[in-house]
């Protein structure tokens, strides 16, 4: 049994969209894998673009493309019949196609037909190896950093993707480990434990962050937050399946209530610290966090920089914005390492 392995490099699929927001996937994986992206596909009804060299499948394919990864999403997830066409063609250019949409691709009959003709693969990311076992909270050997936040969608996985990077280029051996759909399409590999069942989370943190040398770094994209009331049981099982030595707590300092919900209050970061390690020690004692990752977009140079030093003097930590590479990221990487 092995987490989803993907089909790299990717043609870029952004269909008819006209609103950038709905590209957000296309956008992670131009930004944070580039090398493994070779063009953009573009109906004529589109008006979103990556900047990528526009390409057909056929051209795709003769420059190295593997499959077609679908960039962008809609609002249900599903597959629009204006899309059908091109998708089959990738087929018979000889891409496979990779979707995170919630609709499965092989229930759109013309490429299930098309891609059992061609023998061609149909993967749909938000679905989960079989058989994952329940967790163990057997000790593992290696390293391993998680991400967890006061909220959801404020960067935890551009947090644990920007760490690896650091790591990596210190020469650290260190892997980035993939739990949501576009993380996994970045990466080319990774589950998504979104769509793993409750009882099944932990197990698989596990099978996702196995043994590995003494030296080894896992950097593990986190998911919700303890503190959601929607979502915090997919965070807790991943917080004791991924076994963390490190966390980096992510936070959004404009948010002080969970985004969405009222009343739902985000305490002082060190009282959120304090719940993350208490629960947290059950598989590892000597669970730490490192430091603070603040999202500070949109924020004036100023403004960023108040924030980060208010961070700091709050929790006694290295503050730092991912985006915002420089001294302040060298800093949380240092105390990671230290």
């Amino acid at each position: 049994m092995t987490p989803i392995e993907l089909p790299q490099p990717y043609l870029l699929f952004l269909g008819d969209t006209v609103d950038p927001t709905y590209a957000k996937t296309a956008y992670g994986l131009r930004d944070w894998a580039p090398e493994h992206c070779v063009g953009e596909l573009v109906l004529p009804a589109g008006k979103v673009s990556t900047g990528l060299p526009s390409m057909t499948p056929a051209e795709a394919a003769r420059a190295g493309a593997r499959s077609l990864l679908i960039g962008v999403v809609n609002s249900g997830g599903f597959i629009p019949e204006s899309w059908v066409p091109t998708l089959v063609e990738a087929l018979e250019a000889g891409l496979d196609i990779v979707s995170g949409l919630h609709r499965r691709l092989a229930t759109v009959p013309a490429l299930k037909e098309a891609a059992e003709r061609l023998g061609r693969r149909l993967i749909d990311i938000r679905v989960p190896p079989e058989n994952l076992g329940v967790g163990t909270g057997k000790r593992r050997t290696g390293r391993r950093l998680l991400t967890v936040g006061t909220d959801c969608a404020l960067g935890k996985k551009y947090t644990a993707l920007a760490l690896a990077r650091a790591l990596s280029d210190r020469g650290v051996d260190a892997d980035f480990r993939a739990t949501g759909q576009t993380g996994i399409m970045i990466s080319g590999r990774g589950i998504p434990i979104d769509a793993v069942v409750v009882d099944f989370v932990s197990g698989a943190a596990e099978l996702l962050s196995p043994d590995a040398s003494a030296d080894h770094w896992d950097v593990i994209e986190g998911q919700g937050s303890l503190l959601h009331p929607s979502f915090a049981a997919v965070t807790l099982g991943l917080l004791h399946g991924s076994q963390p030595d490190i966390l980096v707590l992510c936070h959004d300092p404009r948010r002080t209530e969970i985004r969405g919900l009222t009343g739902f209050i985000i305490p002082p970061l060190p009282q959120v610290m304090e719940l993350y390690l208490s629960l947290a020690r059950l598989t590892n004692p000597a669970v730490r966090f490192a430091g603070i990752s603040l999202n500070t977009g949109g924020m004036t140079d100023a403004e960023a920089d108040a924030a980060l030093a208010a961070a700091e003097a709050a929790t006694g930590l290295p503050a730092a914005d991912p985006l915002r590479d420089g001294p302040a990221l060298a800093r949380l990487v240092d105390a990671c390492l230290n």
